[in-house]
């Protein structure tokens, strides 16, 4: 049975009447994602039309889930709400701290000794608090919220931007910040502008080589990093219905890849399969009561574009494997002679030296069988593998069940390390380098999400590249980042070309899943003696202390950076190692912006300190301009913050004394982490303003008392050699987020409403 049936239940109950509502109000048939929304309304019954990409709406989410390196701060947060016990079902997982080096049995000892601190925290919280609690080892949180929590029709946030994975199984899941997470924790509404809507449909079906991962990828190529921000990308037509629901899963998850708030999928019979297969059987029948409410109207497929703000047509049939990369995963390219040009023009390396297999992305039981196909393919042709071999099962349940059915074991045939169920590479826990910073130039192949510069071994050298898990078996097999499957032949061990057939494998299990013991650990029902212990004089977690308000007249404000290009979540608070700091401000403050690019020296962690004129690190200079009491600002470029969810690249800002981050323009989820930490986030409205900013400059606010929706704050520039300029800045703020802001935070306006 599933857990929360009977909220689950309830959230049918509703949707005829709500959705009937909505589709009377707007006054034309709706695609599925409005479906959700609509029904999701924290005033319950729909009573107005909303206008996609403008208006900020309220919504009650049914769930939540937290990975363990951001429900740390997510909980320290909590902690401070004042409530006895969370308002909605949450759940932890313990999935990014264990890092990849020797296997399985010995990452997870290792892992849980170096941070019990750490796990202990969380189980005690989450037994205070009526949270679920998933061990480590247990899994990866998409993989298991996949095969436990996801029900079509269902909205959900979570504390991870890759919480979109749910939407193979017809959610509108949406990561967020913790502090997001906290609102709905407390009991309070929890709100997003309104979602654009973009319609993909699928033609044809995918055959041989191709997998629902080169789907995203080729949606990545036409959609670019930022083509889907502040939308839901709802794919449909028969390509869809052809495809496996993990299949389906696979696509919305690299959909935070394109910065959209969530993708989606009508419900179908693959997803009632899969709710069957993992004993949801009483989900299933729920939601066959009210399929005609999981999927969009008939009229809206049939027309799309009269009801998507943008369409994009994909045949399955004519797409070919892609491989993206390296450095970002929008730059795709197909299979073969098109790399050979493309890495040859590019001195992009090769030879491939890892290929990886997993992560929230591609650990499915269908994924590792059929990658294990093109594997067994290797023993039986007698092919010697030329790269090594990574594997990250999903969860305990499909490790289990692939290793009761061979699976495992043939990848093991081919010496592949099986790591822990947990996210390892793809988060940079991985254990590749003692130097990863002098490591040398190389390639590599996986099947996850990223694969930003550093991202999952710590070497600015690693080229990596995004493909299937069937793809990334056969190119690790060849060695060959230009290997072309469909044409290419290698020599055996006897000396005899060969060449792979297509994989094969199973969408489900054909004996069924199986697992001996999954991980969770259920909370108290009554929580209230549980104590929750963090030590003063711990490295690893630190209790909050709220954040001042920064007021209504910024002036003197000094430039701490302006970052050139690319400026992700990764490179202002990197992860891999920092992990272990994810409980402690203070600490993980110290990799503050380090990987950013200094425009003005095209230099990572070297900018100037304008009180003394010398250079140094990031979060040493904004240490200095913090003992002064000097605010400081930070310029940046497109898309700023693109990636992660982790709303630590906004509170270690703000936690050093950073004022305003002004940009050309944001990625969704960061914007709003800044807003919630208090903070200014602000555009340029002209672009071009960003080549004005100097070194040396120094901020005055002219008019931030009169901070108000929808009206331009001014900002006086004064440049070193006393000229100015004066320019306009943008900002999406409403009326509450300004409150977040004169309060010092949104956790701030909690605190003050529940006191």
């Amino acid at each position: 049975m599933a857990f929360d049936i009977e909220m689950i239940k309830g959230v049918y109950s509703t949707m005829a009447e709500r959705v009937d509502k909505a589709r009377e109000i707007v006054g034309k048939p709706l695609t599925l994602s409005e479906k959700i929304l609509y029904n999701h309304l924290w005033d319950k019954t729909p009573s107005k039309a909303f206008v996609r990409g403008k208006d900020y709406v309220d919504f009650a989410p049914d769930r939540i889930a937290c990975q363990d390196a951001t429900a740390q701060m997510a909980l320290l947060q909590f902690m401070q709400a004042g409530k006895p016990k969370v308002a909605v079902p949450t759940t932890v997982h313990c999935d990014h701290l264990i890092q990849a080096k020797d296997g399985a049995a010995k990452d997870l000892k290792h892992a849980n000794s170096v941070s019990s601190e750490v796990f202990n925290f969380l189980e005690s919280v989450s037994n205070k608090y009526g949270i679920g609690f998933w061990k480590p080892g247990a899994g990866i949180i998409h993989q298991v919220v996949l095969e436990n929590y996801a029900f079509p029709g269902g909205m959900m946030i979570g504390t991870d931007s890759h919480t979109v994975n749910a939407g193979g199984l017809g959610m509108v899941a949406i990561g967020v910040g913790g502090a997001d997470a906290v609102d709905v924790m407390a009991g309070m509404a929890w709100e997003l502008k309104f979602p654009k809507l973009i319609g993909v449909k699928l033609t044809g079906k995918l055959s041989g080589w191709t997998a629902p991962k080169d789907v995203i990828l080729k949606v990545a190529e036409i959609l670019t990093v930022k083509g889907g921000t502040g939308a839901i990308v709802e794919y449909f037509g028969p390509g869809a219905i052809s495809m496996s629901c993990t299949g389906k899963g696979t696509i919305c998850n690299m959909g935070a890849e394109i910065g959209a708030t969530t993708s989606t999928f009508g419900y179908d019979e693959s997803m009632e399969r899969y709710l069957k297969a993992t004993d949801r059987v009483d989900v299933a029948e729920a939601a066959n009561k009210v399929k005609d409410y999981l999927t969009a109207d008939p009229e809206v497929y049939v027309n799309p574009e009269q009801y998507f703000d943008q369409v994009i047509e994909i045949n399955l049939s004519e797409l070919t494997p892609l491989l993206n990369g390296p450095f970002t995963p929008d730059l795709s390219t197909p299979a073969g002679s098109e790399m050979t040009k493309k890495a040859t023009d590019n001195d992009w390396p090769l030879k491939v030296e890892w290929g990886l297999i997993g992560s929230c992305t591609n650990s499915s039981y269908e994924d590792l069988s059929r990658a294990s196909s093109i594997a067994q393919q290797a023993l039986d042709k007698k092919l010697k593998t030329k790269a090594e071999f990574g594997i990250n099962p999903g969860s305990e349940q499909v490790r289990y069940t692939a290793e009761r059915d061979g699976i495992l074991k043939v990848f093991e045939d081919l010496d592949a390390t099986i790591f822990t169920n947990a996210c390892g590479p793809c988060i940079g826990q991985w254990a590749r380098y003692s130097d990863p910073k002098n490591a040398p130039k190389n390639s590599i192949v996986h099947s996850f999400n990223r694969n930003f510069a550093k991202r999952a071994d710590g070497n600015p050298n690693t080229h990596a590249f995004v493909a299937s898990p069937e793809l990334t078996a056969a190119i690790a097999i060849s060695g060959k980042l230009d290997f072309n499957p469909l044409t290419d032949k290698l020599i055996n061990e006897d000396g005899e070309e060969v060449m792979f057939d297509e994989p094969t494998g199973w969408e489900l299990p054909p004996k069924g899943f199986e697992v001996k013991e999954n991980g969770y650990l259920a909370p108290k029902e009554d929580g209230s003696n549980v104590d929750v212990v963090v030590a003063s004089d711990s490295e690893r977690l630190q209790l909050l202390t709220p954040f001042e308000p920064l007021g209504d007249s910024i002036t003197g404000a000094k430039l701490l950076i302006k970052a050139f290009g690319k400026c992700t979540t990764d490179h202002i608070s990197m992860a891999g190692p920092w992990l272990r700091f994810r409980g402690h401000l203070d600490n993980i403050a110290n990799n503050t912006l380090i990987g950013a690019v200094n425009a003005f020296n095209k230099k990572t962690n070297f900018v100037k300190n304008q009180l003394t004129g010398d250079y140094g690190g990031v979060p040493d200079v904004q240490r200095a301009y913090k003992a002064e009491g000097i605010k400081t600002v930070v310029v940046g470029d497109h898309n700023y913050g693109e990636g992660s969810s982790r709303e630590h690249a906004a509170m270690q800002p703000r936690h050093l004394g950073v004022a305003a981050v002004i940009v050309k323009s944001f990625a969704r989820i960061h914007e709003t982490n800044l807003k919630k930490q208090g903070m200014l986030g602000l555009t340029f409205e002209n672009e071009s303003d960003y080549d004005l900013i100097q070194e040396d400059d120094t901020f005055n606010f002219l008019d931030l008392n009169e901070f108000a929706p929808d009206k331009q704050l001014t900002l006086e520039v004064v440049h070193a050699d006393g000229s100015k300029d004066t320019i306009k800045l943008n900002h999406t703020y409403n009326e509450a987020q300004i409150d977040w802001y004169k309060e010092g935070s949104a956790l701030n306006l909690i605190k003050k409403q529940n006191a």
